[in-house]
């Protein structure tokens, strides 16, 4: 059973995941990543570069001016690709497979997220076209119960390609991409996600596979989406046992561990600042399960905590059974599921939670 201290005790640290450098085929440097971090307010950059960790052996992992870098790694394989945190070397993944590539990183101390697991190309309206831009590139091992630990559930600008069923609709969203973003992720992959959270754990996170594509010019890149818009588009929110200290060991592990227990929203801060949302459930016995957390189902109290009213629609195994407005809900449970939270704010979504999973067996 996942018990934790009373809500207020936790803390609030908004990242920045799945961002590419010029370490690999990004246009940024580390020091322009975290400069647009610094100035969108993120507390925590996840800097994932392909097949590399030099940034890390380059001292760039700690605290700068107020923004936590943290250093992982996108493992680029035929099998899909792979995201890695907390290894302290590059894991080879030549003639492996995905199962293999998930155990290769829990070996090294690490832990493993699939990135766009779901992916399955552009769009055939757009073909050829879309699958130069968009390839198929899904997770191969996502029915292993060992084939990964978490997943990427929303890949901002892969699932934004995949989705373009026209040129013409790749152009809107890079002109203003806002109000497709207000819509959420992928309806299927949030079906997908709830089915594969009916059997396990599940963590997800959403990152955006940021890569800024553009040119560099006389120390400048010229790009249609910039760091500086997609920053402000989709971050993880993490909700920790403790707060950044400065100190890169404790706050390393304080960020793993939130991302690994599936403590973390998914929001769009250009909606409103997700600072102060909590979620949690309180048993009759007293016991207190986390944001991401598995307990045995019975009489059990879900409490919604928000920082601003919004409209509350909890989710179980994928059907939606309350919906209220306002900042807070208490909603009385004793049917086993996986109970997840969405709030949305003049129809656009706010926040996305990581489920609480209450199961009929003991857990």
């Amino acid at each position: 059973m996942s018990v934790m201290q009373r809500p207020v005790s936790l803390f609030d640290v908004s990242c920045v995941l799945h961002v590419h450098s010029t370490y690999s085929d990004g246009t940024a440097t580390v020091s322009e990543l975290l400069a647009v971090a610094r100035m969108v307010e993120a507390d925590a950059l996840l800097l994932t570069d392909h097949d590399s960790l030099q940034a890390r052996r380059d001292g760039w992992e700690g605290m700068h001016d107020g923004v936590l870098l943290l250093v992982g790694i996108e493992i680029s394989s035929k099998q899909g690709h792979y995201l890695a945190f907390g290894v302290t070397h590059e894991i080879p993944h030549a003639h492996r497979s995905a199962l293999e590539i998930a155990d290769a990183v829990r070996a090294a101390g690490g832990i493993g997220f699939a990135a766009h697991p779901f992916s399955s190309g552009g769009h055939m309206l757009l073909a050829p076209m879309a699958r130069r831009i968009a390839p198929p590139h899904g997770w191969r091992a996502l029915d292993d119960v060992r084939g990964f630990d978490g997943l990427e559930l929303w890949s901002l600008t892969t699932d934004a390609a995949e989705g373009w069923r026209t040129p013409v609709e790749g152009v809107r969203w890079l002109r203003d991409p806002e109000p497709q973003v207000a819509k959420g992720p992928p309806a299927d992959h949030l079906r997908r996600w709830d089915e594969l959270s009916a059997h396990r754990r599940v963590p997800a996170f959403g990152g955006l596979d940021g890569h800024q594509p553009g040119i560099r010019f006389r120390g400048r890149v010229h790009s249609p989406l910039s760091h500086a818009r997609t920053f402000d588009l989709l971050r993880t929110h993490l909700v920790c046992d403790r707060p950044l200290t400065g100190e890169l060991p404790s706050d390393r592990a304080t960020l793993l561990r939130a991302l690994a227990a599936g403590s973390a929203w998914l929001t769009c801060p250009f909606v409103a600042p997700a600072h102060g949302s909590r979620l949690w459930a309180e048993r009759a016995d007293g016991q207190i399960i986390q944001l991401g957390g598995e307990a045995p189902a019975g009489q059990t109290q879900l409490r919604i905590r928000l920082p601003r009213t919004a409209e509350i629609i909890v989710i179980r195994d994928g059907a939606r059974i309350h919906q209220s407005h306002g900042a807070t809900v208490d909603l009385g449970l004793e049917l086993p599921g996986v109970y997840r939270v969405e709030a949305w704010i003049n129809r656009r979504l706010w926040l996305l939670s990581n489920p609480i999973h209450l199961r009929a067996n003991s857990v």
